[in-house]
């Protein structure tokens, strides 16, 4: 302990540059001080400060063991913290942005509210880029790749955009063949409200072919009311596979154009930048990549 008070010591005089001045902050005597620098010069066998009646600077040597000091005090302090994070139990209010796909996630935050029942979860649903540093979010949960640098993530899973149909629709229309098929169907689209841009549909064509323009017989600007009308035989939607896994298992929608729908997206976790996150986000982190994608393997590191 000795050692580490030397370092505190040398780095209080060199951010001074008084023995005074660093004894009144370390609740010591000049004296003092310069004994603990005077030691701490002879165990290195160099002279770290130049010493004057008037001032006090450092050395060459000095300064470079000024720039390593910090860097050991700086993982002191974060070990402590780290220490004392870890022992604390998650809590308080936790906002959290979310893309506008509910069925992916509430039954996670359900179970998180009852494991962590001192976190108070403010839930902001949007299809909106928000600034999670400027307007004030714990965490996000987005599609795509982190381009922040500003923020953290964790892979939570990846999904696939699918187009699905009801078997009665396909029985009374006919089941599209190619891309271009899809001109004499009717097709139930998604508006995203931040833009008011409808959802492109990425098909693979043949090359050389024009962009389709596709029918809008219904638009909407949420998930479920298209797994809905898709279910009740009004057209073809454009769907994650996420939202209407178990409705392909049993059979009550099926794949349309498996073979020309290649689109696939990631989902993160996002928060601002730190080494230790607070015992709140870190929980939150943990528990979406236990239990959103429950199957998925994240990849080493990520």
């Amino acid at each position: 302990m000795d050692s580490l008070n030397g370092f505190v010591v040398f780095v209080q005089v060199a951010e001074t540059r008084s023995f005074v001045a660093a004894g009144r902050l370390l609740g010591v005597s000049a004296s003092a001080v310069g004994k603990s620098v005077a030691r701490l010069e002879e165990k290195l066998g160099v002279r770290l400060f130049h010493r004057s009646t008037r001032s006090v600077t450092l050395t060459a040597e000095g300064t470079l063991f000024l720039e390593r000091s910090r860097r050991i005090l700086a993982e002191i302090e974060a070990a402590e913290l780290e220490l004392s994070q870890a022992a604390a139990v998650p809590r308080g209010r936790l906002r959290v942005s979310l893309p506008l796909v509910s069925s992916l996630v509430l039954p996670a935050l359900g179970e998180f509210m009852r494991a962590y029942p001192e976190i108070e979860l403010d839930l902001d649903f949007t299809d909106r880029m928000v600034d999670v540093i400027e307007e004030g979010f714990d965490a996000v949960v987005r599609t795509g790749e982190p381009a922040d640098s500003r923020l953290s993530a964790r892979r939570l899973g990846n999904f696939r955009l699918l187009l699905v149909a009801s078997p009665d629709y396909l029985a009374r229309r006919g089941t599209p063949r190619t891309p271009a098929d899809l001109r004499r169907h009717d097709c139930l689209h998604y508006r995203f409200p931040s833009s008011g841009k409808l959802e492109s549909w990425a098909l693979r064509q043949a090359p050389g072919e024009p962009d389709l323009q596709l029918p809008t017989s219904m638009i909407c600007n949420n998930i479920e009311t298209r797994v809905c009308f898709a279910l009740q035989g009004l057209g073809i939607a454009y769907l994650p596979d996420f939202a209407i896994r178990d409705l392909l298992a049993d059979g009550r929608l099926e794949p349309v154009l498996a073979d020309h729908v290649g689109r696939t997206s990631v989902f993160h976790v996002l928060w601002p930048a730190s080494k230790h996150p607070s015992p709140k986000v870190r929980a939150l982190v943990d528990f979406l990549r236990a239990r959103v994608f429950p199957a998925a393997k994240a990849k080493p590191g990520v």
